[in-house]
Protein backbone atom coordinates (compact mmCIF):
# COMPACT_ATOMS: atom_id res chain seq x y z
CA UNK A 1 0.00 0.00 0.00
CA UNK A 2 1.32 3.72 -0.93
CA UNK A 3 4.38 4.37 0.83
CA UNK A 4 4.22 1.56 3.75
CA UNK A 5 7.35 0.03 2.92
CA UNK A 6 8.84 3.81 3.61
CA UNK A 7 6.93 3.89 7.12
CA UNK A 8 8.33 0.69 8.23
CA UNK A 9 12.49 1.69 6.96
CA UNK A 10 11.49 4.88 8.74
CA UNK A 11 10.79 2.58 12.01
CA UNK A 12 13.40 0.83 12.01
CA UNK A 13 15.85 3.32 11.40
CA UNK A 14 14.93 6.48 13.79
CA UNK A 15 16.25 6.02 16.76
CA UNK A 16 15.04 5.62 20.47
CA UNK A 17 14.83 8.70 22.15
CA UNK A 18 15.08 11.15 19.03
CA UNK A 19 12.02 12.77 17.45
CA UNK A 20 11.91 15.67 14.52
CA UNK A 21 8.99 16.77 12.67
CA UNK A 22 7.31 15.25 9.92
CA UNK A 23 9.70 11.88 9.48
CA UNK A 24 10.38 11.22 12.93
CA UNK A 25 6.62 10.97 13.83
CA UNK A 26 5.70 8.39 11.16
CA UNK A 27 4.64 6.25 14.40
CA UNK A 28 2.31 8.93 15.25
CA UNK A 29 1.55 8.93 18.96
CA UNK A 30 3.87 6.33 19.56
CA UNK A 31 7.04 8.02 18.07
CA UNK A 32 8.99 9.56 21.15
CA UNK A 33 7.68 13.43 21.92
CA UNK A 34 9.77 16.74 22.28
CA UNK A 35 7.77 19.68 23.07
CA UNK A 36 7.35 21.85 19.97
CA UNK A 37 7.74 25.51 20.40
CA UNK A 38 5.39 25.77 17.72
CA UNK A 39 2.13 26.24 19.19
CA UNK A 40 -0.57 23.16 18.69
CA UNK A 41 -4.27 23.62 18.82
CA UNK A 42 -6.04 20.41 19.22
CA UNK A 43 -9.00 20.74 16.51
CA UNK A 44 -12.27 21.73 17.66
CA UNK A 45 -15.56 19.61 16.18
CA UNK A 46 -18.33 21.08 15.08
CA UNK A 47 -20.02 18.91 12.99
CA UNK A 48 -19.88 15.52 12.04
CA UNK A 49 -20.89 14.20 8.52
CA UNK A 50 -20.46 10.78 6.36
CA UNK A 51 -17.52 9.99 4.30
CA UNK A 52 -17.03 7.01 2.46
CA UNK A 53 -15.33 4.47 4.28
CA UNK A 54 -13.86 2.97 1.01
CA UNK A 55 -12.20 6.08 -0.17
CA UNK A 56 -8.27 6.28 0.06
CA UNK A 57 -8.72 10.23 0.25
CA UNK A 58 -5.41 12.19 -1.36
CA UNK A 59 -6.90 15.25 -2.61
CA UNK A 60 -10.50 17.33 -1.61
CA UNK A 61 -11.65 20.67 -2.32
CA UNK A 62 -14.70 22.60 -2.18
CA UNK A 63 -15.42 25.07 -5.26
CA UNK A 64 -18.91 27.15 -6.04
CA UNK A 65 -20.24 24.84 -3.29
CA UNK A 66 -19.86 21.80 -4.53
CA UNK A 67 -17.61 19.17 -2.95
CA UNK A 68 -14.74 17.29 -5.07
CA UNK A 69 -12.22 14.48 -4.14
CA UNK A 70 -9.66 12.60 -5.53
CA UNK A 71 -8.60 8.78 -4.44
CA UNK A 72 -5.41 6.58 -4.44
CA UNK A 73 -4.37 3.48 -4.24
CA UNK A 74 -3.92 1.22 -7.90
CA UNK A 75 -7.41 0.09 -9.08
CA UNK A 76 -9.45 2.57 -7.04
CA UNK A 77 -7.71 5.40 -7.88
CA UNK A 78 -10.89 7.97 -9.08
CA UNK A 79 -11.81 11.56 -8.78
CA UNK A 80 -15.20 12.24 -7.47
CA UNK A 81 -17.54 15.00 -7.11
CA UNK A 82 -19.46 14.08 -3.49
CA UNK A 83 -22.74 15.32 -1.77
CA UNK A 84 -21.12 17.18 1.17
CA UNK A 85 -24.06 16.33 3.58
CA UNK A 86 -24.94 12.81 3.14
CA UNK A 87 -21.38 11.65 1.80
CA UNK A 88 -23.17 10.11 -1.68
CA UNK A 89 -20.77 9.75 -4.71
CA UNK A 90 -22.42 11.64 -7.31
CA UNK A 91 -20.48 11.67 -10.21
CA UNK A 92 -16.91 9.82 -10.84
CA UNK A 93 -14.21 8.80 -12.89
CA UNK A 94 -11.50 6.49 -12.67
CA UNK A 95 -7.97 6.14 -12.88
CA UNK A 96 -6.69 2.69 -15.41
CA UNK A 97 -3.96 0.65 -13.44
CA UNK A 98 -1.24 1.16 -12.63
CA UNK A 99 -1.73 4.79 -11.93
CA UNK A 100 -1.96 6.14 -8.50
CA UNK A 101 -3.89 8.73 -7.69
CA UNK A 102 -3.35 11.98 -5.70
CA UNK A 103 -3.84 15.61 -5.24
CA UNK A 104 -6.18 17.62 -7.08
CA UNK A 105 -6.62 21.62 -7.51
CA UNK A 106 -9.07 23.66 -9.76
CA UNK A 107 -7.80 26.01 -11.81
CA UNK A 108 -10.64 28.22 -14.14
CA UNK A 109 -12.97 25.45 -15.68
CA UNK A 110 -10.59 22.37 -14.75
CA UNK A 111 -9.49 19.68 -12.14
CA UNK A 112 -6.15 19.25 -11.91
CA UNK A 113 -4.48 15.95 -10.71
CA UNK A 114 -1.38 14.56 -9.83
CA UNK A 115 0.04 10.73 -9.88
CA UNK A 116 1.69 9.39 -6.97
CA UNK A 117 5.30 7.71 -8.65
CA UNK A 118 4.38 8.36 -12.56
CA UNK A 119 5.50 12.16 -13.10
CA UNK A 120 2.25 12.53 -14.54
CA UNK A 121 -0.62 14.71 -14.27
CA UNK A 122 -4.21 14.75 -16.07
CA UNK A 123 -6.75 17.99 -16.41
CA UNK A 124 -9.99 17.47 -16.93
CA UNK A 125 -13.18 19.50 -17.37
CA UNK A 126 -14.97 20.39 -13.70
CA UNK A 127 -18.77 19.86 -15.13
CA UNK A 128 -17.89 16.29 -16.54
CA UNK A 129 -14.78 15.44 -15.95
CA UNK A 130 -14.29 15.04 -19.07
CA UNK A 131 -10.66 14.68 -19.77
CA UNK A 132 -8.91 17.42 -22.04
CA UNK A 133 -5.01 16.93 -21.58
CA UNK A 134 -1.88 15.65 -19.60
CA UNK A 135 0.99 17.70 -17.91
CA UNK A 136 4.35 15.93 -16.56
CA UNK A 137 6.70 17.21 -13.53
CA UNK A 138 9.86 15.84 -11.91
CA UNK A 139 9.91 13.30 -9.19
CA UNK A 140 6.80 11.96 -6.84
CA UNK A 141 3.25 13.98 -7.23
CA UNK A 142 1.80 13.91 -3.32
CA UNK A 143 -0.99 17.10 -2.58
CA UNK A 144 -1.93 20.22 -4.45
CA UNK A 145 -3.85 23.47 -3.76
CA UNK A 146 -4.63 26.70 -5.40
CA UNK A 147 -4.16 30.13 -4.42
CA UNK A 148 -7.58 32.14 -4.41
CA UNK A 149 -7.04 33.87 -7.52
CA UNK A 150 -5.70 31.11 -9.66
CA UNK A 151 -2.55 32.54 -10.29
CA UNK A 152 -0.31 29.60 -8.87
CA UNK A 153 -0.81 26.43 -7.83
CA UNK A 154 1.19 24.95 -5.01
CA UNK A 155 2.17 21.03 -5.18
CA UNK A 156 4.09 18.64 -2.73
CA UNK A 157 6.43 15.88 -3.22
CA UNK A 158 6.21 14.19 0.00
CA UNK A 159 9.66 16.67 0.59
CA UNK A 160 9.42 19.32 2.98
CA UNK A 161 9.62 21.87 0.18
CA UNK A 162 6.55 22.81 -2.09
CA UNK A 163 6.95 23.78 -5.55
CA UNK A 164 4.86 26.86 -7.02
CA UNK A 165 3.17 26.19 -10.61
CA UNK A 166 2.29 27.80 -13.94
CA UNK A 167 -1.28 26.30 -14.35
CA UNK A 168 -1.30 27.04 -17.70
CA UNK A 169 2.05 25.28 -18.25
CA UNK A 170 2.77 23.00 -15.01
CA UNK A 171 6.41 24.68 -14.95
CA UNK A 172 7.57 25.56 -11.56
CA UNK A 173 8.38 28.75 -10.93
CA UNK A 174 9.93 28.65 -7.46
CA UNK A 175 10.45 26.33 -4.72
CA UNK A 176 9.66 27.01 -0.72
CA UNK A 177 11.19 24.94 1.82
CA UNK A 178 8.75 24.15 5.08
CA UNK A 179 10.47 24.70 8.64
CA UNK A 180 9.20 24.49 12.07
CA UNK A 181 11.71 25.49 15.07
CA UNK A 182 14.58 25.71 11.88
CA UNK A 183 13.97 21.79 11.34
CA UNK A 184 12.47 20.78 7.83
CA UNK A 185 9.10 18.99 8.04
CA UNK A 186 9.17 16.53 5.38
CA UNK A 187 6.29 14.44 4.17
CA UNK A 188 4.19 17.27 3.77
CA UNK A 189 0.79 15.48 1.91
CA UNK A 190 -2.84 17.19 1.04
CA UNK A 191 -2.47 20.87 0.73
CA UNK A 192 -5.41 23.70 1.15
CA UNK A 193 -4.91 27.46 0.87
CA UNK A 194 -6.61 28.71 4.03
CA UNK A 195 -7.22 32.31 4.55
CA UNK A 196 -3.59 33.17 3.57
CA UNK A 197 -2.09 30.26 4.70
CA UNK A 198 -1.23 26.71 3.23
CA UNK A 199 -2.41 24.20 5.44
CA UNK A 200 -0.94 21.01 5.46
CA UNK A 201 -1.31 17.21 6.37
CA UNK A 202 1.88 15.58 7.36
CA UNK A 203 1.80 12.44 6.33
CA UNK A 204 2.06 9.45 9.01
CA UNK A 205 0.55 12.02 11.63
CA UNK A 206 -2.41 13.52 13.01
CA UNK A 207 -0.68 16.95 12.41
CA UNK A 208 -2.12 19.66 10.19
CA UNK A 209 0.94 22.74 9.17
CA UNK A 210 -0.23 25.65 9.12
CA UNK A 211 2.24 27.26 6.80
CA UNK A 212 3.27 31.16 5.96
CA UNK A 213 3.64 30.95 2.02
CA UNK A 214 6.10 34.26 2.17
CA UNK A 215 8.52 32.61 4.49
CA UNK A 216 7.51 28.76 4.74
CA UNK A 217 7.97 28.71 8.58
CA UNK A 218 5.01 26.70 10.11
CA UNK A 219 2.69 29.11 12.24
CA UNK A 220 1.10 26.69 14.23
CA UNK A 221 -0.24 22.85 14.18
CA UNK A 222 -3.64 21.47 14.03
CA UNK A 223 -3.79 18.37 16.22
CA UNK A 224 -6.47 15.70 14.85
CA UNK A 225 -5.30 12.82 16.74
CA UNK A 226 -8.93 12.62 18.92
CA UNK A 227 -10.75 12.71 15.33
CA UNK A 228 -8.55 10.11 14.22
CA UNK A 229 -9.56 8.02 17.29
CA UNK A 230 -13.54 8.84 16.83
CA UNK A 231 -13.06 7.82 13.26
CA UNK A 232 -11.69 4.40 13.90
CA UNK A 233 -8.75 5.07 12.30
CA UNK A 234 -6.19 2.00 13.68
CA UNK A 235 -5.03 1.02 9.92
CA UNK A 236 -1.37 1.63 9.46
CA UNK A 237 -2.48 3.73 6.00
CA UNK A 238 -5.70 4.85 7.69
CA UNK A 239 -4.22 8.17 8.66
CA UNK A 240 -5.26 12.02 8.49
CA UNK A 241 -5.17 13.34 5.11
CA UNK A 242 -7.91 15.96 3.16
CA UNK A 243 -8.48 19.48 4.11
CA UNK A 244 -11.49 21.66 2.40
CA UNK A 245 -12.26 25.19 2.64
CA UNK A 246 -15.39 27.02 1.61
CA UNK A 247 -14.27 30.18 1.35
CA UNK A 248 -17.64 32.16 1.18
CA UNK A 249 -19.37 30.07 3.88
CA UNK A 250 -15.59 29.75 6.12
CA UNK A 251 -15.98 26.66 6.88
CA UNK A 252 -13.10 24.13 7.21
CA UNK A 253 -13.23 20.06 6.93
CA UNK A 254 -10.94 17.53 7.57
CA UNK A 255 -11.00 13.42 6.85
CA UNK A 256 -8.74 10.92 7.05
CA UNK A 257 -8.07 7.86 4.34
CA UNK A 258 -10.69 5.09 5.16
CA UNK A 259 -12.17 7.23 7.34
CA UNK A 260 -16.20 6.66 7.63
CA UNK A 261 -16.42 10.37 8.94
CA UNK A 262 -15.93 14.01 7.90
CA UNK A 263 -15.29 16.62 10.33
CA UNK A 264 -16.19 20.36 10.07
CA UNK A 265 -13.56 22.03 12.81
CA UNK A 266 -13.37 25.73 13.71
CA UNK A 267 -10.97 27.45 11.13
CA UNK A 268 -7.85 28.26 12.99
CA UNK A 269 -7.75 31.28 14.77
CA UNK A 270 -4.36 34.07 13.31
CA UNK A 271 -0.65 32.95 14.59
CA UNK A 272 1.84 35.13 15.88
CA UNK A 273 4.14 35.53 13.42
CA UNK A 274 6.81 32.26 13.06
CA UNK A 275 10.19 32.84 14.43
Amino acid sequence: MKKRAFALLLALLIPAGLASYGAAEAQGERAPKVAPKVPMTAAQVLRRLPHDPHAYTEGLFIHGGQLFESTGMEGRSSLRRVDLNSGRVLEKTDLPRPLFGEGIAPWRDQILMLTWRDGLGFRFTRAGFRPIGRFTYLGEGWGMTARPDGAELIMSDGSNTLRFIDPATFRTRRMLSVTADGIGVDMLNELEWVNGEILANVWMTSRIARIDPATGRVKGWIDLAALAREAGATGPDQVANGIAWDAVGKHLYVTGKEWPVMFEIAPPAAAPPAH
